[in-house]
């Protein structure tokens, strides 16, 4: 059951207020993630603990990096349900995971950082996981 839309409002601006585009609709992520050739960021977004102390916080360090993926989406797991089910779609043999982040290039996952990734690391960890994926795969 999804959570008060005022609740998490805090959450998805956190979120938003970096540039990333939010997907709400399957057919929002569909349209988003359909035809991938360029270098895109998926953020799966969570109310937990791990989302706030270290996801989402690594998430607006990494932002701030010189090399980043030409696109960077994200999904709010637990509230926009069928956005977040379609988005995993794309997510290949990723088992589903929030809060997480894939990087996709060429319709593939290229980087994955789930959340035991997350759990028990600082931003600052987690953001250089995502940096050296920006490296290796973004501009």
């Amino acid at each position: 059951m999804p959570y008060p839309e005022m609740m998490i409002q805090p959450m998805r601006d956190e979120v938003t207020r970096l540039g990333v585009q939010e997907l709400r609709t399957v057919a929002e992520v569909d349209a988003a993630l359909g035809d991938i050739s360029e270098s895109t960021m998926v953020f799966v977004n969570s109310v937990c603990g791990c989302a706030a102390g270290g996801a989402r916080p690594a998430l607006t360090m990494a932002l701030g990096h010189s090399r980043l993926p030409a696109r960077t989406y994200s999904v709010f797991a637990g509230q926009d349900l069928d956005a977040t089910a379609r988005a995993r779609s794309y997510f290949g043999e990723y088992q589903p995971s929030s809060p997480s982040v894939a990087l996709l290039k060429g319709g593939e996952v290229v980087a994955f950082v789930h959340r035991h990734q997350i759990e028990g690391r600082s931003p600052d960890q987690i953001a250089a996981d995502l940096v050296s994926a920006f490296d290796s795969y973004c501009g």
